[in-house]
């Protein structure tokens, strides 16, 4: 196959028609993002509260974390008009522009997500491996300025999906899809898109994840080196947060990005397809917007302080409800029994006078 052309058939393959038709993942797939929503806003909200309102200073640190928590709220805001898209059997009808807007969120999301978190491993990895040489590297403006850079990034590396109509009318089937059947004009060429899933893949998932872990065992391995041999607590949440991160990449971006690389390759050289397992790795992509803030809590002291004390008040006030129904409870019963020993008395007292 000629690298400087593209194929002449632009119409969706059979397994992509197979899951356009498939009724189960009309169920699934809006239950999944359903959940993600329920748990991902509120989530996110509390999130960037604590963050802005009661992280004290405002590090380095923190500003990843809202911007990472910023891009999970925009995408749980932009899932409802996926969910309808999928409850309505895979058939869009809310436009153009907004098919790419939220087409975009999905893939800005996952990457966004990718890469702050490898820039939340350096600052660590800096702060607690090489604190004194790092500190003019850990400022506010140079985490403001890596939020920035990405963002360029990202947006420049999607510029074909932002400047081409993702939505594809499947005439057979009366459909309208929402970026669910490959435009072969998005890009000029094979070799176009050959570069292009180069740089999703290699540069905005493989690098990223190398360097986080990278980042996190030098951690342990220097907490380890300069605590005693019972551990320290600083010890413990940088391994707890060390499994969760590694957790997240295994089980969020991992098969998307693994798929997404085998799918595209089969796609364009073999005509052949893996379509339904990519589509529904991307729902586990989503579910990172549902754990990030268990990411702030182990990473940021002052995240896990403010967290605390609101779970710690929230029982306290459940406690007291608790108690005071209690004694409402206790007192009614004493006034009944109270009301009953004196209904008693004065049926003796009528039976003696009698």
């Amino acid at each position: 196959m000629n690298l400087l052309s593209l194929p002449n058939d632009s119409s969706p393959d059979n397994e992509t028609l197979a899951m356009l038709e498939n009724k189960l993942i009309w169920i699934a797939l809006p239950i999944v993002y359903s959940l993600v929503v329920s748990i991902s806003v509120p989530g996110n909200i509390i999130s960037l509260w604590i963050l802005i309102f009661h992280s004290k200073p405002i590090t380095s640190s923190i500003i990843l974390m809202i911007n990472l928590s910023i891009t999970d709220l925009a995408l749980a805001m932009l899932l409802p008009f996926q969910i309808i898209y999928h409850y309505n059997g895979n058939d869009w009808f809310f436009g153009k522009d907004l098919c790419n807007v939220v087409t975009i969120m999905f893939y800005v999301n996952m990457y966004c997500t990718i890469l702050t978190i490898m820039l939340i491993s350096l600052e660590r990895y800096l702060g607690i491996v090489h604190p004194m040489k790092s500190t003019m590297w850990r400022r506010k403006r140079y985490a403001i300025g890596a939020i920035i850079i990405i963002w360029m990034f990202l947006l420049a590396a999607f510029y074909p999906m932002e400047s081409t109509d993702l939505t594809y009318e499947v005439k057979h089937l009366n459909k309208t899809t929402c970026f669910d059947v490959l435009k072969w004009n998005m890009l000029p060429n094979l070799l176009s898109w050959a570069a292009f899933i180069i740089v999703l893949f290699f540069i905005l998932f493989l690098i990223p994840s190398i360097v986080t872990i990278a980042c996190y065992v030098r951690i342990i391995c220097k907490l380890i080196q300069t605590s005693n041999r019972h551990g320290t607590g600083q010890e413990r949440r940088s391994i707890n947060l060390a499994i969760f991160v590694l957790v997240i990449f295994i089980i969020c971006f991992a098969p998307n990005n693994f798929i997404l690389l085998i799918h595209t390759i089969v796609r364009l050289f073999f005509d052949k397809s893996f379509y339904h397992a990519y589509k529904l790795s991307f729902t586990l992509s989503c579910l990172s917007s549902c754990v990030d803030p268990f990411l702030y809590y182990f990473a940021c002291k002052d995240f896990r302080k403010k967290a605390l004390e609101l779970c710690h008040k929230r029982f306290r006030r459940k406690e007291r409800s608790d108690t005071r129904r209690g004694s409402l409870f206790s007192a009614l019963t004493f006034s009944s029994g109270q009301i009953e020993v004196l209904k008693n008395g004065n049926n003796h007292k009528q039976e003696s006078d009698m």
